[in-house]
């Protein structure tokens, strides 16, 4: 016997809804990742611009190691763009 369209139509709404179950073996992010990412990058930003305001007067964020302070901003930096390739 035909079956209408209708029935077809609902088939295929169930079919798109399947579709979009994560399966067992596909990847997904860890929860923690995305706020590491954004927050070693942006403590990264932040360490610079506290050592540029602040290196004439206070030497800050660690007065001993000068300009080595930028080398670790960018570290932290450099290290959360590493964790973006882990993103899927």
């Amino acid at each position: 016997m035909p079956e209408s369209k209708s029935r077809n139509k609902k088939k295929a709404k169930v079919e798109k809804a399947e579709a979009k179950v994560a399966l067992p073996g596909e990847a997904v992010n860890p929860r923690w990742l995305a706020p590491l990412m954004l927050g070693l990058m942006i403590l990264g930003l932040v360490w610079i611009v506290t050592f540029y305001l602040t290196s004439s007067d206070l030497g800050l964020p660690i007065p001993p190691l000068g300009q080595w302070n930028l080398a670790i901003g960018f570290g932290l930096i450099i290290v959360g763009f590493g964790l973006t390739t882990r993103w899927k």
